[in-house]
């Protein structure tokens, strides 16, 4: 009797105690679908009140909580029971936004009246947490402004702008090429609808890119201006950058020399020390996000899906980035850190030596199994030491893979591959590129490095759905680089 009260009474505290600033709302064993290895796993998953549900291959202790299997948020979801459920397996489908499309994680519980139990939880706690939202505005934003010494009076709008021409466009707005008024300087901006980033649980990422521009003051990525908004978009006014994607020029060229894939990997490897040693891992690493400078210089360009605060060691686990780029520890639902980068670059180089890349399909199913089953295949061309590099960027396990060391891109820069290389020359742009971009230098406004899909287009906007703005989760983008950064 008292052993049972006793365990009562040890069960209470665990259930109670909170997880870091949050308290338990239900915990418990359960099986979870992979999400690309679709096979059921047994999960002890936590659900906690601010919406974080967090799933552990063992029940955890106090020590272990930090080191959970899966995690993501419940705050905007929608929760579905299966119908076809048997008696041996009471299914559930918790279907969320993430970045430009529904996830939708399956789970089983073992009895009916616990699958109830957990998808009544997790609706109240959904609707609970869109109740309070409006009322947790974050204010770490304007301190980081005022830390970089932003100039917040100097207001800048749309009318100041003309636009010229488009240059791309996605789910959540459109990239202009753009002639400041007042002085006639061009720009590239990312216009982002308000409407679509809202709807599609977009504002912490968006922050998140504003933030992670304003810091990367370096030679090989693209540099930040201003940042503004309109009643109903986001703006980032960015360099223009001339020559255009990387991937622009591969198509055409099919592959790169080895001389040429080495100058921009070399390019790419300083860009993610320097991102790494600012704990931001970048998470997007592809040839679309490629840009040469009109001197024939890598620019890294789009840093919407970057994670900060992730030094070596840290992880993180969201399911996010281009799918062939995808390293093996993301489509495996393993925590991972830095190491994913290294993959990306891995892929990137691979793509220059030798024209395709090492995994594809059109089924995505297919693709993942590819990633994670099938050993790369090398090219009898390759040079011993390019090829060399490319296994050691593409090793599937993220703790033996080159660069994922604590020496991270130290091990890189020491391969034999880039033997010849003087770094300090490659950061202050000393080594001549090997390809100089077509440019028309007597029109800033060049846009042939593009693809006239986007540049033949018309530079309107595209309407907004109304009804759906708030414009207080966006009260500290504005943003006006230092005066000796602008038009540097």
């Amino acid at each position: 009797m008292i052993l049972s009260v006793l365990f009562m009474f040890i069960s209470f505290l665990h259930y109670s105690f909170p997880i870091g600033m949050s308290n338990v709302i239900k915990e418990g064993w359960l099986f979870k679908r992979g999400e690309y290895i679709k096979n059921y796993r047994r999960r002890y998953f936590i659900l906690t009140d601010d919406g974080q549900f967090r799933g552990y291959k063992q029940q955890p202790t106090s020590k272990s909580l930090e080191m959970p299997e899966n995690d993501f948020s419940v705050k905007e979801c929608e929760v579905m029971i299966d119908a076809n459920a048997s008696k041996k397996f009471q299914k559930f489908t918790v279907r969320c936004l993430q970045y430009e499309t529904f996830v939708e994680r399956r789970f089983s519980s073992e009895t009916k009246a616990d699958r109830d139990e957990w998808v009544k939880v997790i609706s109240e706690t959904t609707h609970a947490l869109k109740l309070t939202t409006k009322k947790n505005i974050d204010k770490e934003n304007s301190l980081l402004e005022e830390s970089l010494g932003c100039q917040t009076d100097v207001k800048k709008k749309l009318e100041d702008f003309e636009m010229l021409k488009v240059l791309g466009k996605g789910t959540f707005g459109k990239v202009f090429l753009a002639r400041e008024k007042a002085t006639s300087n061009i720009f590239a901006i990312k216009v982002l609808r308000k409407d679509v980033v809202i709807q599609k649980e977009e504002i912490a990422h968006t922050m998140t890119e504003g933030r992670v521009l304003r810091m990367s003051q370096h030679p090989f990525l693209t540099r930040l201006h201003y940042s503004f908004q309109t009643d109903d978009r986001l703006c980032f006014v960015m360099d223009y950058v001339r020559g255009g994607e990387l991937f622009f020029h591969i198509a055409k060229e099919r592959k790169f020399s080895e001389h040429r894939s080495r100058f921009y990997a070399a390019e790419i490897t300083l860009a993610l020390e320097f991102l790494h040693s600012n704990n931001v891992v970048y998470r997007d690493l592809k040839l679309e996000n490629l840009l040469l400078d009109e001197e024939g210089h890598i620019k890294i360009a789009d840093f919407g899906l970057c994670k900060e605060q992730i030094t070596y060691g840290d992880t993180c686990r969201t399911f996010c980035g281009t799918p062939e780029y995808l390293a093996p520890e993301i489509i495996d639902d393993q925590d991972y850190g830095h190491a994913v980068d290294w993959w990306g670059l891995g892929v990137v180089l691979y793509e220059m030596l030798c024209g395709r890349l090492p995994f594809y399909s059109k089924s995505h199913d297919t693709l993942f199994d590819l990633i994670l089953n099938q050993e790369v295949k090398y090219p009898t061309s390759l040079t011993p030491t390019g090829k060399s590099i490319l296994m050691g960027l593409l090793n599937k396990n993220p703790s033996h893979r080159l660069g994922g060391s604590t020496r991270g891109a130290q091990d890189v820069k020491n391969h034999a591959f880039f033997a010849s290389m003087n770094w300090q020359d490659i950061y202050e742009k000393k080594v001549k590129p090997p390809f100089v971009p077509n440019i028309n230098n007597e029109h800033d406004d060049d846009t042939s490095n593009f693809d006239t899909m986007f540049t033949d287009e018309t530079p309107n906007f595209t309407p907004v759905n109304e009804g759906v703005l708030d414009e207080h989760q966006f009260t500290e983008f504005t943003y006006v680089a230092p005066q000796g950064d602008l038009h540097h």
